[in-house]
């Protein structure tokens, strides 16, 4: 089975000039095909996300006239603008929504669904999102909108400004990406409004930008990043944020939102692997951004020297929002429209400064977590997790059902390049149920083609093994494909165990059944309001990779040697001189200091081609 969203990377689609003016060829077509009498240009099958869907069908028509003059087009905006003025802006408090501050205050608000009372909580992020379709509408207006007309716009775009800012609680979803949307939003609106609002708002939107925002972010693998449904990142609406803080700087010209963009884009970059597969996220596990991504992806990818549009999105909405039919909607259009301005180009080479939370060369990536652990491994185009044991997760050495990836203390890192190899040492110290402290060392090894893990850490009672990994899925073309197995060989013995138990907590790599699907099924909330994260964490147990200890290990030493990638003989070799390790295997010879590290306690490590 193939996952369902993760499909081609977002850098393949085109963005000339001319591929942009055929989509919106192809929008033009559908809307007016669409458009009902009373001016109305949602997707008939509408039901959620549907308060500023008709404008946003409405905003591209502006924007494909401002391009090609299409005659066709002047009376279908005008008429589905007054149906949005007149239908689908609301003044009366939604029944039932909780976040008010005030009550019965008359201003104008989108609903998430149209009938009175129905889920009322999205009516926050759907004003917003009403906001900015209408201040693209402003920025487009020109030669379509009359100017009486303009003004009631206007005064609908500061009413929604107000309404998010004054009559309810700022944020209330603690998602980053409504946030600064929102703020963009006011950014966008302080340059149509006299000077003295004008200004009032730009202030306010920074100040919010500053105080309900920025001083809010999460630290995630030695980042700061905007929190995202209570997390510090949402690897669906993470790069959506990224899109927000690309327009913000865009239009402001503020260092900050640079600033902070360049830290959100530096974070993706170490965590994506080459292939372009993510996962996890406080909302949406596996379920991926396709268009809404593309304006931050590609802005701040160019600022940092990255190839950021490996991100493999979801490219059923690889240009705007669709319906299963196919049908465009209008959610999110703005995004479109702004991609469409901008003029930035994709970069499309890998940054070539080492990142602390990644290793990667040629199809070879690693993602390491805040303890250092790698929370995913690309090689030979197969996507291995952290396995679970006895409720822990990660890779390294496990004895008596206990697994040292823990630290214990400081994690040091020492990252190496030599002869055509990249390699990285992660050396921490771990304290085992025996109450011993240990130190783990890690070498992570590739030539962009295979990828030699190995683990070293003082003599561990029983039998030990190394827990290497739950192989999870397979690029497959433009898709990615579910699997159960990969190229992998190791040292010792190699073992591939599935859990015994089919119980939720327990995830068998040979089920038909996703990480999300098994994440949100151990989540506390429903599906779609629940952290499968913290679902995930639950898991008792998984597929997993055994590796046991290698052979021909220093006498107080287990070593564990693991090849991900290319076949062939593996038969790596040790030799201990006092603390210093020497590995040599049939690609490298690494020497690998002792746990105590140079003089000021950092890891040593030299390397050479064989």
């Amino acid at each position: 089975m193939h996952l369902p969203r993760q499909l081609g990377a977002l850098h393949d689609l085109p963005d000339t000039p001319e591929a942009y003016d055929a989509v919106l060829a192809g929008v033009v077509e559908q809307a007016l095909a669409r458009l009902t009498p009373e001016g109305n240009l949602e997707h008939p099958d509408g039901g959620d996300d549907i308060g500023d869907t008709s404008l946003g069908v409405t905003s591209l028509l502006a924007l494909a006239w401002q391009r090609g003059k299409d005659p066709r087009l002047p009376e279908a905006v005008r008429r589905s603008l007054a149906f949005h003025l007149r239908e689908r802006v609301y003044t009366e408090d939604n029944p039932g929504y909780p976040n008010l501050k005030a009550r019965a205050c008359g201003l104008p608000y989108a609903r998430y669904t149209l009938a009175a009372g129905a889920h009322p909580i999205g009516d926050w992020p759907s004003t917003v999102w009403a906001l900015l379709q209408a201040v693209n509408m402003l920025d487009l207006a020109d030669g379509l909108v009359e100017d009486e007309r303009r003004a009631e716009l206007v005064q609908v775009a500061h009413g929604y400004w107000r309404w998010l800012t004054e009559a309810t609680f700022f944020n209330p979803q603690e998602a980053g990406n409504q946030a600064i949307g929102c703020v963009v939003g006011g950014l966008m609106l302080a340059r149509h409004l006299p000077a003295p609002d004008g200004h009032a708002v730009r202030e306010r939107a920074l100040r919010l930008y500053e105080e309900e925002i920025r001083a809010h972010r999460v630290n995630d693998r030695g980042a700061l990043l905007p929190p995202e449904h209570g997390g510090a990142y949402d690897n669906n609406y993470g790069p959506i944020s990224l899109s927000f803080l690309a327009q913000a700087h865009r239009i402001s010209g503020a260092e900050i939102f640079a600033e902070d963009g360049d830290a959100l884009a530096r974070y993706i970059d170490a965590r994506l692997p080459g292939g372009g597969f993510d996962n996890g996220g406080p909302r949406y596990s596996e379920q991926h951004s396709g268009f809404e991504s593309v304006l931050g992806l590609r802005y701040f990818g160019a600022r940092i020297g990255s190839d950021l549009g490996r991100y493999r999105g979801d490219t059923r909405w690889g240009r705007h929002a669709v319906k299963p039919d196919g049908g465009i909607d209008g959610h999110f259009a703005w995004m479109l429209v702004w991609q469409i301005q901008d003029t930035t180009r994709w970069h499309r080479t890998p940054s070539t400064t080492p990142a602390r939370h990644q290793l990667r060369s040629g199809t070879v990536s690693v993602a390491f977590d805040d303890r250092m652990t790698p929370s995913l491994v690309e090689a030979a185009g197969t996507y291995y997790l952290p396995a679970a044991v006895n409720r822990q997760h990660g890779f390294g050495p496990v004895t008596d059902g206990f697994l040292h990836c823990r630290p214990m203390g400081e994690v040091r890192v020492r990252d190496v390049h030599a002869d055509g190899l990249t390699a990285k040492l992660v050396t921490k110290p771990v304290v085992g149920r025996d109450h011993v402290l240990r130190h783990v060392r890690s070498l992570y090894v590739t030539d962009g083609r295979g990828l030699w893990m190995t683990v070293a850490v003082e003599r561990l009672p029983g039998t030990p093994y190394l827990l290497a990994g739950l192989p999870y899925a397979t690029d497959d073309g433009d898709r990615v494909r579910r699997t159960a197995d990969g190229e992998v060989t190791a040292a010792g013995e190699l073992r591939l165990t599935h859990p015994e138990s089919d119980g939720v907590d327990h995830f068998d790599a040979r089920a038909e059944r996703t990480q999300e699907e098994a994440a949100f099924a151990l989540a506390a909330d429903p599906r779609g309001y629940g952290n499968p994260d913290l679902g995930w964490s639950h898991l008792v147990g998984s597929t997993a990779l055994e590796a046991g200890p290698a052979p021909g290990a220093p006498d107080d030493l287990h070593v564990f040697a693991v090849r991900y990638g290319p076949e062939g003989p593996f038969a790596p070799a040790f030799a201990a001189d006092g603390s210093e390790l020497t590995v040599r295997t049939e690609a490298f010879t690494a020497v690998i200091g002792e746990p105590a590290g140079d003089a000021h306690g950092d890891p040593e490590l030299t390397l050479r081609a064989v």
